[in-house]
């Protein structure tokens, strides 16, 4: 009864890391318009910085599984947890490019190895609940994201941006420090079963790349959605300012309800099933918004989008999570940092691409990505394996 209380506490502090981490995203974002006439550079080159950013913590994952491997997911979370409250301050007081790019560059990367060590943990939650838990986890990310790009926004047009930041840093230690003692340690590997490989940097296990492609297919069609919703629909369909941003809205909402409400359909159906039917969705959906006769059309299908991949992402990690044979922190870096790789792709290679050959021929492209993983979803079986334990 006492490891079970404290697995649930451990549930809701994790929970608190994801919000924290997402509430850090969510207040960078409306700093960044900010930089432009600040720093009087173009916007390509804070494209560039973004990049740097995005590369940042793409490169930060590939180096995470082994500290996990070594310190765990525990004090790995919690220190660059740490090391991020003070970065978003460093890039808002940042005087010059030559201090700007290396603090985003920091922002990325701690905030990435954050996000795989807290991943690692809700891994080790679920395992000593005996329940799913990662697709809430994900939940209070976006829940997170969202309050902090609306307060981040509202905090800056009235105090300033550096009144904002220095809130948000405050706010994130706090949330830190309460959750902290409550942050679970990683179990030691039962004696019955084989001990995981140590980590290496790049793992040869296929299947494991095999889940870190399929993450990539399912983050792909997101950050086309992120990215470029507005502009399909403005451009090709004719929508007005007002409903061309409802399209990412629509599919940030349903994809975050849906992420609440993931842990219990999974636990009821299992990861293999709601990975195809999520995929299902998903695809139909997004090909209907590559078809769309309309903007209310189009709208509605990335709504339902969301509802489709919302959950898949959160199978896919736990199905890295629990990977056999291989550590969970190294299972965990390689298949979140090919993953996430889709969003630091996505607006580039798919602005090329839609530049090209349309819209609609992209859209409906990602959605042969999302039929892929749904064909494929036998692959993230191991995600169950949190109710053996």
């Amino acid at each position: 009864m006492q490891n079970v209380e404290t697995a649930r506490r451990g549930r809701w502090a994790v929970a608190t890391m994801f919000a924290t981490n997402g509430f850090v995203w969510g207040s960078w974002a409306p700093q960044i318009p900010l930089l432009l006439p600040k720093h009087q550079i173009s916007e390509t080159t804070l494209g560039l910085l973004i990049l740097g950013l995005g590369i940042g913590a793409v490169g930060a994952m590939f180096f995470s599984g082994r500290l996990i491997s070594i310190y765990g997911s525990r004090r790995v979370m919690l220190s660059f947890a740490c090391a991020v409250v003070p970065v978003l301050p460093m890039v808002v007081f940042a005087p010059n490019l030559w201090l700007l790019a290396p603090a985003m560059a920091l922002l990325g990367g701690f905030a990435g190895s954050m996000d795989v060590a807290m991943n690692a943990n809700a891994v080790e939650v679920e395992r000593q609940l005996g329940r799913a838990i990662m697709s809430s986890s994900h939940g209070f990310w976006s829940l997170g994201g969202f309050i902090g790009g609306v307060a981040g926004s509202f905090a800056i047009v009235h105090f300033g941006s550096g009144t904002q930041a220095l809130a948000v840093s405050v706010i994130a230690a706090g949330l830190i420090a309460v959750a902290a003692p409550h942050i679970v340690p990683d179990a030691p590997h039962p004696p019955t079963q084989a001990a995981p490989k140590p980590h290496v940097l790049i793992p040869r296990d296929l299947g494991l790349w095999t889940l870190g492609f399929l993450a990539l297919f399912c983050m792909v069609p997101e950050g086309a959605i992120l990215d470029w919703a507005a502009i399909y629909l403005n451009n090709e369909l004719g929508a007005d300012l007002f409903r061309s941003g409802l399209a990412f809205a629509g599919f940030a909402g349903t994809m975050a309800v849906m992420r609440f409400a993931g842990d219990s359909i999974r636990n009821r159906f299992g990861a293999v099933k709601t990975l195809r039917v999520s995929g299902l969705i998903s695809a139909v959906a997004m090909l209907a918004a590559a078809l769309a006769p309309n903007d209310v059309i189009a709208i509605v299908s990335f709504a339902a989008c969301g509802i489709g991949v919302a959950n898949m992402i959160p199978i896919l990690f736990s199905a890295a999570g629990n990977y056999p044979g291989i550590a969970s922190g190294t299972a965990m870096s390689t298949v979140t940092m090919v993953g996430y790789a889709g969003i630091l792709v996505a607006p580039s290679t798919i602005g090329f691409v839609a530049d090209h050959v349309g819209f609609r021929a992209t859209y409906a492209a990602l959605a042969v990505l999302l039929l892929v993983v749904a064909a494929m979803a036998g692959r993230a079986a191991a995600a169950d394996g949190v109710r053996s334990h």
